[in-house]
């Protein structure tokens, strides 16, 4: 069934999203009530997701919403809410947010944290009786194993109970702030763990190995490597993000980790890369198996594992680019740092910081390719 929305009749229908995820709706019109242009008061009622809720089960609420809107009450003051559980409420609010994430795979990892920890203990549990031992039951398994999927958990857990509460399902505090306060959770001493990171010395010889290669994996490193850039933004690069009269690559904020848009001024060394991939004709700079497609966020790395490479990381050509600024190249901090698209200094300090130094940044990074390329 593609996207859309398919009528059951009797204004019930079930919408189905881009993303394949499915709810019902009901569309009624209140006797005797219209809207500010002096229309029929016509409107829309969720009924809940399709994965959750059955057609009979729809097909029964949509009924009894139609019955108080013919008798000229409006069902959403007046309705007679049954308790949803869990699960049901935190697919709705996934299905609501949709919109909201970068990518699908965010919205995706958002649902299986809970659906692989939440759902198996608490989810058909009504929404109202979720409480502090029922958050506990589900926290304490991973807390201190999995620290970080568990703090993910909790954050997920704690934004269904905030909008079950703005729909009038529960009252009082959301007990996953009360555990946090209470500090009920045993206390977690977390190692900070970076991205491990080639020596700036030993990157012209591996440069050297990349560009005898001709895998698109390859030159795409290669491009990252030189840009210092992140994976993501290399892989999804298009076309029409490059301006190759000005010898520049504008990496939208919708694609930046900050969401602010990201100037990088190409080296002689970086347009020598993407300009032979012009004639490909593809809609993406660096095309994976699938035409038109970008390739898996995986290739780098892998291709970095064939090399035999197994103790370095993509992201951490970024560091490595970093230390040479900093220790060979002696520029500031404050230039460093805008070069990785990163943020300096306070939000006041920044709101008077407007430059992006580009014309630095240019130099600096054909400084940089030009060692890396020697």
């Amino acid at each position: 069934m593609g996207s859309g929305r398919h009528g059951d009749g009797n204004g019930l229908y079930l919408v189905v999203d881009p993303s394949g995820a499915r709810r019902w709706i009901v569309r009624v019109t209140v006797k005797g009530q219209r809207n500010k242009q002096g229309k029929p008061l016509r409107t829309d009622f969720g009924l809940g997701g399709a994965d959750i809720v059955t057609l009979n089960q729809a097909r029964d609420r949509a009924l009894e919403y139609r019955r108080m809107a013919k008798q000229g009450i409006n069902p959403r003051y007046n309705a007679t809410q049954e308790i949803p559980c869990f699960e049901e409420i935190a697919r709705q609010v996934h299905i609501e947010r949709l919109p909201t994430w970068k990518n699908p795979k965010h919205g995706q990892q958002w649902i299986n944290t809970l659906a692989e920890y939440a759902f198996p203990k608490i989810g058909r549990l009504p929404i109202s009786e979720v409480g502090q031992p029922e958050v506990l039951q589900v926290l304490l398994p991973v807390w201190t194993e999995k620290h970080e999927t568990a703090k993910r958990l909790a954050q997920r857990i704690k934004a269904v109970l905030d909008v079950a509460k703005s729909k009038g399902f529960r009252d009082g505090e959301n007990p996953v702030t009360t555990i946090r306060d209470a500090r009920v959770l045993p206390q977690v001493k977390q190692k900070v763990q970076h991205h491990k990171a080639m020596d700036w010395k030993d990157v012209p010889a591996f440069y050297a190995q990349l560009a005898a290669k001709d895998a698109m994996a390859a030159k795409a490193l290669m491009f990252t490597c030189l840009t210092a850039s992140r994976t993501s933004e290399v892989l999804q690069a298009r076309w029409e993000e490059f301006d190759f009269e000005q010898q520049m690559w504008t990496v939208p904020a919708a694609r930046m980790k900050t969401d602010k848009e990201h100037r990088v001024p190409l080296s002689a060394h970086m347009l020598s890369i993407v300009e032979p991939l012009r004639a490909l004709r593809s809609d993406v700079v660096f095309e994976g198996q699938k035409r038109h497609k970008p390739m898996s966020n995986m290739a780098m790395l892998m291709l970095l594992r064939r090399m035999q490479l197994s103790d370095i990381t993509v992201h951490g050509f970024r560091s490595t680019f970093r230390d040479w600024a900093s220790e060979q190249a002696g520029v500031s901090r404050e230039l460093a740092e805008l070069s990785l698209a990163h943020q300096v200094g306070s939000q006041v300090e920044r709101a008077y910081a407007r430059s992006d130094l580009l014309a630095q940044r240019r130099e600096l990074l054909a400084r940089w390719s030009d060692y890396v390329t020697d």
